[in-house]
């Protein structure tokens, strides 16, 4: 088996885990780990052989970018405190915890190579994290959490590896002048962030066909990277940045095949780039294997301590954390999004698996220093690393369904049933006052008047019946089982359209483009 063969087998893996995860009750991304590890066990498959500068500009930028299309602006800006104390701060916290253990039992390590390591497996991945919780219904804050604390994690860890590496690569360091790169850095990222979103907003209204629109915003991510590394600013807080413009302002709102479709297109890119990553994990063991063969002993001795505090460093941080910031949110009463028991901070701390930034950052480590002499124990800190990726990800992935139904922590309907509908009272409303406006520029007949009216009221109606009373609720019932079998005939009737247009191309002096373009109007419609 070659290597584009094993890329397409990984591929192919990251669609059906997905399905099997479901039956399961498992998280796909922990199944494609375990794909890649029996892959790597078998004497066919070839090593993973990619040039580590290429690991985390190929990985990284889609998927920061589908995860941040999950959620928006206001959320971070809402959630900045807890967001802060129980994720930012926690990478330093986690960083200095495993530098300094590393340091202690590893023999001959240099201080930056273990700031490295401590980097590079402090930041939870915020793909495999939310993949679990949306698996498992866990509370909405919770989610909101996670994916926070994954997504500014994997910039400080991300920022801080970088710094490190430096120091370890150049032989020198200077705390001011690291300071002052960090803070560079970020400028630079935002700037660059800022003015690709900008620039692509403007791209993607004059583009106007949905096609060059999707395929336009596949390239952003890649772009935003590449030019804030160039610039020396942070590639990943780049997307970022440039991720939430666009969310907050691209795409008109009319724009509906545009949404719907560019949805489509990266759920799918999401799903075959993090299967890829978390099965490149599993393969990586043939090298963790070469690397610990005649010292299996001392290694895993290393790897459990570091593993250990890993996992030590996290509870023992959100505790107390979690507390603080309890009482801040109890005093100022603002609207935040925090775990309200124990049994929810146990959940969090559990779901904290490292995963494809830490594995990105590991093989990313170069392979030789400036003087081109060999990175200090670049094999160490890659089996180190790995083995909290393993013990996190496998672990943890496995059992936190166990633990969540264990301890009943069970998402609140309650909330986002009475949040529906308020945007469904929102939609009707707003649907009614233009109704208004066109009636005071044009005659309308009044039997016209009176079924947009209540076409209006149908708006939010169908978005949740529950505003309505019950006499309008039974009518709506009986009004929607009309229209279902309406649409059950039309689409039969369409289905028999796009049947005799396929039909079509196979006759002979049938012009295949004429043909796709009338199956594309009669999909639209279908769509409508």
């Amino acid at each position: 088996m070659d290597q584009l063969a094993l890329l397409f087998v990984l591929l192919l893996g990251a669609v059906l885990t997905v399905p099997l995860g479901d039956r399961l009750g498992l998280p796909s991304p922990v199944l494609m780990t375990l794909l890649g590890i029996a892959l790597a066990l078998i004497q066919a498959v070839p090593n993973v052989d990619i040039n580590p500068d290429l690991i985390l500009p190929l990985v990284l930028p889609p998927l920061l970018y589908a995860a941040v299309h999950r959620t928006s602006w206001r959320q971070f800006a809402a959630n900045k405190r807890p967001i802060f104390l129980l994720a930012v701060a926690l990478v330093f916290v986690t960083t200095a915890a495993v530098a300094f253990t590393a340091d202690a039992i590893v023999p001959g390590l240099p201080v930056a190579a273990a700031v490295a390591l401590g980097a590079l497996v402090a930041p939870p991945d915020p793909v495999a994290a939310t993949a679990v919780a949306g698996q498992l219904g866990l509370p909405r804050r919770m989610v909101s959490i996670l994916e926070g604390e994954g997504l500014f994690n994997d910039v400080t860890a991300i920022v801080l590896y970088h710094v490190a590496i430096a120091a370890a690569v150049s032989g020198t360091f200077s705390l001011p002048h690291a300071a002052l790169e960090l803070v560079l850095s970020a400028v630079v990222a935002i700037a660059v962030g800022w003015a690709l979103g900008w620039i692509a907003n403007k791209l993607i209204g004059y583009l106007g066909d949905a096609t060059l629109q999707i395929g336009l915003t596949l390239l952003i991510p890649y772009a935003s990277y590449v030019l804030a590394e160039e610039l020396k600013g942070s590639g990943v807080l780049a997307v970022l940045t440039t991720a939430m413009f666009l969310a907050e302002h691209a795409f008109d709102a009319d724009d509906v095949l545009t949404r719907l479709t560019g949805r489509a297109f990266w759920d799918v890119v999401d799903t075959l780039v993090t299967g890829v990553a978390f099965g490149l994990i599993g393969l990586e063991v043939h090298n963790v294997v070469r690397t610990a063969e005649g010292r299996w002993g001392e290694m895993l001795g290393w790897a459990g301590a570091v593993v250990g505090v890993v996992i030590v460093v996290r509870l023992l941080w959100l505790l107390p954390m979690t507390w603080v910031t309890r009482r801040m949110h109890l005093r100022r009463d603002v609207d935040e999004d925090i775990p309200v028991s124990w049994r929810e901070t146990v959940v969090m701390w559990w779901a904290g698996m490292r995963g494809v930034a830490s594995v990105a950052l590991a093989l990313a480590i170069p392979l030789t220093m400036d003087d081109g002499s060999p990175f200090p124990d670049r094999d160490e800190i890659v089996f180190l690393a790995f083995g909290v990726i393993m013990a996190t990800l496998v672990l943890q992935g496995l059992s936190l369904p166990w633990l969540v139904r264990k301890l009943g922590v069970r998402s609140d309907d309650t909330a986002e049933r009475e949040y529906e509908r308020q945007l469904a009272v929102r939609a009707a409303k707003a649907a009614k006052r233009r109704l208004k406006e066109i009636e005071e520029v044009e005659e309308l007949p009044e039997e016209v008047q009176e079924q947009m009216l209540r076409r209006a009221f149908d708006i939010g109606l169908r978005i949740n019946p529950e505003i309505g009373a019950d006499e309008r609720r039974e009518k709506q019932t009986k009004r929607d089982a009309r229209i279902k079998r309406i649409r059950r005939i039309q689409a039969e009737m369409m289905s028999a359209a796009r049947h005799e247009v396929l039909a079509a191309r196979s006759e002979a002096g049938s012009d295949p483009e004429v043909v796709d373009r009338v199956l594309r109007k009669l999909d639209v419609r279908s769509l409508r």
